[in-house]
């Protein structure tokens, strides 16, 4: 479907155009005609199909065609680069519409927050904002949220996950009840799903399906102990001294300092972003690693929403996602607009059950590799199958029984029970 199909405002299409977009993606075209309907919406689509235009244009759409000088939309987002990433948006795709906008979050100075007040005083059109800065400011009691219309929630997983539920609550208790809802999320828990029923009213759903990595990706996996993840890493990087831009994934903040601290005393140009930084650093970190002065990049899931680079040669999964559907996040950061591009995850014997359930989301086995010589060697795999698990309850049921018999065949059933365990030794 064509944009022009859409039937967007004109100065709003020219800007379409002006940034080389012609097709609408599948969300878009869903999404769109249903929120110029003003139906509320749950949305289900992963980073890089095209969600923030799905919501963006039928706002700056209806904005066009009712200016107004107060807020008309607050969009709550996780985290502050993905709130700079989608105002940046906003103001491509309303170069040549008359619509203000404006990105609120934390960790800037006293003249972050009197432009912020400024904004949200004098009713700036659309506010993108992350949930505890916003609180911040409304508690100030300055900021007229009246004749909004539209409440958006992008990545709303990624909301629950961080725990900012009891803040999202207190920021509704401000909004008009009249309004239009629109929530999109990675994925539909059903955390989400619950929560979804508590904020909008009867609302189209739209799941766009988890696409698989890109062909252009090269899938591996290395079975490693914890204690081999960073000399695995030394060779890999080794022996890819021509990658301009890499992403390394961790688990936690305190990880990322670690593995940059290991990366730089073994000379590779690393950078970590986490929420230990200061928002001025980070934002510095990022432009160096869009300009490729930064070669590797250390972050974090949470941190890494925001980081839209289309030339990433290389995704490393230090540590395996939570969830299967957050691996396809991952790798989908390289090997973008049909280039190709390389995806290695380091498992230790804890995720293996997370590698079986990736592998069965992607409908594909990822290929092992054997650890370079001079590591020694990993663990052998393991798959905990679910015919693995029922044998586990039938043996607990089976111990409860043998309580009431005789002692002998106690002794028996235990001796059989150890054969298998000695074999792999």
């Amino acid at each position: 479907m064509k944009f022009t199909d859409l039937k967007l405002n004109e100065q709003l299409l020219e800007a379409i155009g002006y940034m080389g977009f012609e097709k609408a993606t599948p969300i878009q075209a869903k999404a769109i005609p249903e929120i110029l309907q003003g139906k509320d919406i749950i949305g289900c689509a992963q980073t890089g199909t095209g969600k923030t235009g799905a919501f963006v244009l039928p706002i700056l759409h209806k904005i066009a065609e009712q200016p107004t000088d107060k807020i008309n939309t607050l969009i709550i987002v996780p985290t502050r680069e993905l709130a700079v990433q989608i105002e940046q948006q906003i103001q491509g795709l309303s170069y040549f519409i008359s619509v203000s906008s404006k990105a609120i979050y934390g960790g800037g100075d006293g003249k972050d927050w009197s432009e912020q007040k400024e904004a949200l005083v004098n009713g700036t059109n659309i506010i993108v904002a992350t949930p505890g800065k916003l609180l911040s400011h409304l508690k100030m009691g300055y900021t007229d949220f009246s004749s909004l219309q539209h409440l958006i929630l992008d990545e709303a997983d990624r909301m629950l996950d961080m725990g900012f539920i009891d803040d999202l609550t207190l920021i509704f208790k401000k909004l008009p009840k009249k309004r239009q809802n629109l929530m999109f999320s990675a994925t539909m828990a059903k955390e989400i799903r619950k929560f979804a029923r508590t904020l909008l009213t009867d609302p189209v759903e739209i799941n766009l399906a988890l696409s698989k990595p890109a062909k252009g990706v090269k899938q591996s996996v290395y079975l490693c102990f914890d204690e081999q993840k960073n000399p695995l890493i030394k060779s890999l990087l080794q022996e890819r001294k021509s990658y301009k831009r890499i992403i390394i994934f961790s688990s936690t903040k305190e990880k990322v300092g670690t593995i940059v601290k290991y990366l730089k005393k073994n000379n590779f140009k690393a950078s970590g972003i986490s929420s230990n930084l200061a928002q001025e650093e980070r934002e510095e970190v990022l432009r160096g690693f869009k300009s490729g002065r930064i070669a590797l990049l250390v972050a974090t899931d949470v941190m890494s929403r925001g980081i839209d680079i289309k030339e990433i040669n290389m995704v490393i999964n230090y540590d395996v996602p939570r969830d299967a559907e957050d691996y396809v996040h991952r790798v989908g950061r390289t090997a973008r607009a049909n280039t190709k591009g390389e995806a290695v995850s380091l498992i230790n014997p804890k995720d293996m059950s997370k590698l079986s359930k990736i592998q069965r989301l992607i409908e594909a086995k990822i290929p092992m590799l054997d650890l370079p010589d001079e590591l020694g060697e990993g663990p052998k795999w393991k798959e905990k199958s679910h015919n693995h698990k029922k044998s586990k309850n039938s043996k607990h049921r089976n111990s409860k029984k043998r309580k009431s018999t005789p002692k002998k065949n106690h002794s028996s059933n235990s001796k059989s029970n150890n054969k298998p365990s000695k074999d792999k030794k």
